[in-house]
């Protein structure tokens, strides 16, 4: 059985989210954003969508298109 995160069942704090929204301008990815809040990557995602938030990668071209 998974160990359960150190903030389990605790309401998110202004701090956390902004700690969340810093992350998500960094590119960071959800489960590392995870270990960061102590929280699951399933939190987190269901956080950044409860307040508008895209965790998608800003800085990748689509499709894997590289420029030659």
């Amino acid at each position: 059985m998974a160990k359960t995160p150190s903030n389990h069942g605790k309401q998110w704090s202004k701090q956390d989210i902004s700690q969340l929204k810093t992350l998500a301008k960094e590119n960071t990815p959800t489960r590392v954003a995870g270990l960061k809040l102590g929280r699951t990557p399933e939190a987190v995602q269901s956080k950044a969508s409860e307040i508008g938030l895209s965790l998608k990668p800003t800085n990748q071209s689509p499709y894997n298109r590289r420029k030659t």
